[in-house]
């Protein structure tokens, strides 16, 4: 009792400031001899010492301690132990040295001169209760053979170091990925029933016969509407959490980053669609659908995180519509509105019918063909977009120092004719120029040599010299501001892993590296000054073609019949939209993404139906879920542990699930045309350089860029991939140059005028995987892809199974996806 009742000595870091305050006070006071009650007492309420304790804001709230006391003593001859297990975890007072509640206690104490011993029996024991299957089994011991049993099971898992095999002083780095209990759990729950049916198979084995698990979002239910309906009741219940749980202000950070990328994204394909059809689509067109179809989607559909955008292959099927309509005389907004409706009815009748049921036939093979082409035309357009740069801004290769002074660019009078009939303009140029260094003698001289270039161009005069063409060099500026947006971003963005300043700190930097990426190199080509291209934004509410309003009719120029023939192009547009909707949602609700109020695969679709109808009667442009710009705004609400231990990686925990933030993206580009006085400080390449990322973040989150490095990378260097582990790397390379091929062949479609057949190349894409069995094992295909559905096979066999999928290697599922951490892998042979 007057050993287990000392007071307790907590090793507590304190600030270099209060120990120097504390041997001063030591010093003033003098030392003071130790009482007998001052020994033996232990307090039963938390010292002030504990609860200053910085170390719990580390810990989770309900975490709970295990108290380990090892000693040697003078008063026994054999050891004595003794483990306790309280009915309630209680905080026991000064005992531990964060005030957190207690449930076990193991107390060891023995004869002298076995001390060490003693100490590694305590750590031996402190491992054994962070197991949590030893957990499970001391919570519910009622015996010593129990806890005994226990313990044997954890030995049989236990991998053993040898003595003189590797330096024990050395610190072994703790795993990014914590292999999951579940295996452990299932094996026993085997062996508690190893009779109990002949069929129990491996997870393999279940995988090659083709039992799939599907989730309960794509479960058929065989009524009309009825996928729709259990949408509706499934995310209603979460419907007023979707805007309370975005009060962090990591939200924030992913409303103005998501918001500069859908701006440009909507300018850029503004400006194409008013290219391609005389105006009748243009950037104002394009602001104001993004901004009305999104906030609307936001707010009611089952994934708010999904980012709509205008696609390239609805791009593609725009120009050629308006093309066909100019040269059969037809009005092309009238035509389209008739397509846009049949769509409408034809999505809703995949609804109706339960079609999304056909998503699961979407496996990784599909995805990752489908996200590889959507990331590469971002890195591609945005490459580009700074090549052709070198046009407007051309580099000036021929300049030379040397020749300075024989440089010179004059504005040159147009011809004697013409001078007489410039002379109103010229007055109207004269008394509207602010520019002093214009001398007008009268109405008929003007001193050409003194006008700008614009005021030379206007009054029809032409530039003469040898230096007309110079022009900073732009380009390079404009270089320098893409690839550093590009390299600032993804440094900022993988600052929270660095050593340097608070965890605090680096998580704030890190969710900001978007927003600080822009900032910086917008402050960059401000302090140098060159003209760079800069963000344009409507600044007037009206229709980019005057001749068109905001409502398109049904009935004026076109022939009545041409209600009936949209259908058909219709058939088109539907596959093309069901392909890129669904496609993207699947990617979106991968589980490796953790997402817990589920997905709404019906729900989305009927939203973006609806959204048709009224983009096709506002002549806006037709919307569907952005892979890349959806992916990057997931990426930007990843959520990670903060309160993991020293030495601990963070943990993903799973995505911020909301809708404000969407929801703010699209408010904001609806307004952006008030906010054009401040949005045109923002140079074009600083936003490209936005797109290179997203396209670059996008790419390196899909399996497939694994497997092409691993072409590359020697056998003996390559990670410990777990798909390496169960399929041979012939095979793996085989699978990977397969879906290498159908990119190729998609991206050539992509880029000539075949892109009208894209949508039915994707559908290709399911039946190419099909074939794939044919290739390889279903074992393979297990590992490096999704086993597709097969025919149900009879209820009682399902619910006979049911019960070990839940509880089998969901380890191995989960790691398919992720990186495989650091290892010590010995030899046992």
């Amino acid at each position: 009792m007057y050993v287990l009742l000392r007071r307790y000595l907590h090793q507590t870091t304190k600030s270099q400031r209060r120990t120097v305050a504390d041997m001063g006070k030591n010093c003033c006071r003098g030392k003071k001899a130790p009482s007998k009650t001052s020994v033996i007492e232990f307090s039963d309420q938390p010292l002030k010492e504990q609860l200053k304790n910085k170390f719990k804001r580390k810990i989770a709230e309900w975490t709970e301690v295990s108290n380990i006391l090892v000693g040697e003593v003078d008063f026994l001859d054999k050891p004595f132990i003794a483990f306790i297990r309280l009915k309630e975890a209680v905080i026991l007072g000064a005992l531990t040295e964060v005030v957190l509640p207690s449930r076990f206690l193991f107390i060891l104490l023995g004869p002298k001169a076995k001390l060490k011993a003693y100490h590694e029996i305590g750590r031996a024991i402190a491992t054994l209760l962070t197991d949590e299957l030893f957990q499970c089994v001391a919570r519910k011991a009622m015996n010593r053979e129990e806890l005994i049993a226990g313990i044997d099971e954890f030995l049989d898992e236990l991998t053993v170091l040898p003595p003189g095999k590797w330096d024990p002083t050395v610190r072994i780095q703790p795993p990014k990925f914590l292999p999951s209990t579940q295996k452990r759990k299932s094996m026993l729950f085997r062996e508690s029933k190893p009779h109990c049916n002949g069929n129990m198979q491996h997870h393999d084995e279940r995988l090659a016969h083709g039992h799939p698990h599907v989730s309960d979002e794509l479960k058929r239910t065989g009524r009309l509407f009825g996928g729709l309906v259990n949408d509706i009741r499934r995310k209603a219940r979460w419907y007023w959490s979707d805007f309370y749980d975005a009060l962090h202000i990591q939200c924030l950070s992913a409303i103005l980053f998501i918001y500069l990328a859908t701006v440009t994204n909507a300018i850029t394909f503004g400006g194409m669609l008013g290219d391609a059809t005389d105006n009748m689509q243009g950037v104002m067109e394009s602001f104001l659908g993004t901004a009305i179809a999104g906030a609307v989607f936001c707010l009611f559909a089952g994934q708010p995180l999904t980012i709509l955008s205008s696609t390239g292959p609805v791009f593609v099927f725009e120009r050629l519509l308006f093309s066909f309509s100019k040269d059969n005389g037809f009005n092309y907004l009238e035509f389209r509105l008739w397509i846009g409706l049949w769509v409408a009815f034809f999505c809703i009748i995949l609804v109706a019918t339960e079609a999304s049921y056909l998503v699961q036939y979407f496996t990784r093979f599909t995805e990752e063909g489908f996200c590889a082409l959507i990331s590469c035309i971002f890195i591609y357009d945005a490459c580009k977009k700074m090549i052709n740069l070198a046009d407007y801004f051309p580099i000036n290769w021929e300049y030379s120092r040397n020749n300075v002074t024989l440089y010179s660019c004059t504005c040159a009078a147009p011809n004697a004719g013409n001078h007489s009939l410039l002379n109103e303009t010229i007055y109207e140029v004269y008394n509207s120029s602010m520019n002093s260094s214009v001398i007008m003698m009268d109405r008929e001289f003007v001193n050409w040599s003194r006008l700008t270039q614009k005021e030379c161009l206007k009054l029809g005069g032409h530039l003469e010299g040898n230096s007309c063409n110079y022009v900073p060099d732009v380009t390079f500026m404009s270089l320098i501001l893409f690839f550093g947006t590009f390299a600032c971003s993804t440094s900022l963005k993988y600052f929270k892993t660095s050593r340097y300043f608070p965890t605090s700190v680096r998580k704030l930097t890190s969710d900001f590296s978007i927003i600080l990426a822009i900032l910086i190199f917008c402050g960059i080509d401000a302090f140098c000054g060159l003209e760079t291209p800069k963000l344009i934004v409507p600044s007037k509410f009206k229709p980019t073609n005057p001749s068109r309003g905001w409502v398109v009719f049904p009935f004026g120029e076109n022939p009545w019949w041409m209600c009936v023939a949209a259908g058909i192009p219709a058939i088109l547009v539907t596959i093309l939209l069901f392909m890129d909707q669904q496609i993207t949602a699947v990617i979106l609700n991968r589980k490796e993404y953790k997402l817990q109020k589920g997905a709404g695969f019906h729900l989305d679709f009927f939203c973006v139906a609806v959204l048709l109808i009224i983009t096709s009667v506002m002549g806006l442009p037709w919307y569907v879920s952005a892979t890349v710009i959806s992916l990057a705004h997931m990426e930007s609400l990843k959520m990670e542990t903060t309160t993991s231990a020293p030495g601990e990686q963070p943990k993903f925990l799973g995505i911020r699930e909301q809708r404000v933030t969407g929801l703010f993206v699209f408010i904001l580009t609806g307004v952006s045309v008030f906010l054009s006085p401040v949005l045109k400080y923002i140079p074009m390449p600083v936003l490209y350089g936005i797109f290179l990322y997203m396209g670059v973040a996008a790419l390196g989150s899909i399996q497939i860029m694994e497997r092409l490095q691993l072409f590359l990378i020697p056998a003996k260097h390559q990670p410990d991939y777990i798909y390496l582990r169960h399929v041979p790397l012939r095979r793996v390379h085989l699978f990977t140059l397969i879906q290498l091929l159908c990119f190729v062949v998609l991206w050539i479609l992509k880029s000539t005028i075949a892109a009208i057949i894209f949508p039915v190349m994707l559908l290709a894409l399911v039946g190419i995987r099909k074939t794939l069995e044919y290739i390889f094992s279903l074992h393979d295909l297990s590992w490096l892809d999704d086993i597709l559905p097969e025919k149900e096979r009879k209820e009682q066999e399902d619910q006979q199974k049911k019960q070990e999928v839940d509880t089998s290697d969901s380890e191995d599922s989960e790691l398919m996806y992720q990186e495989k951490g650091p290892e010590i892998n010995i030899s046992v042979n």
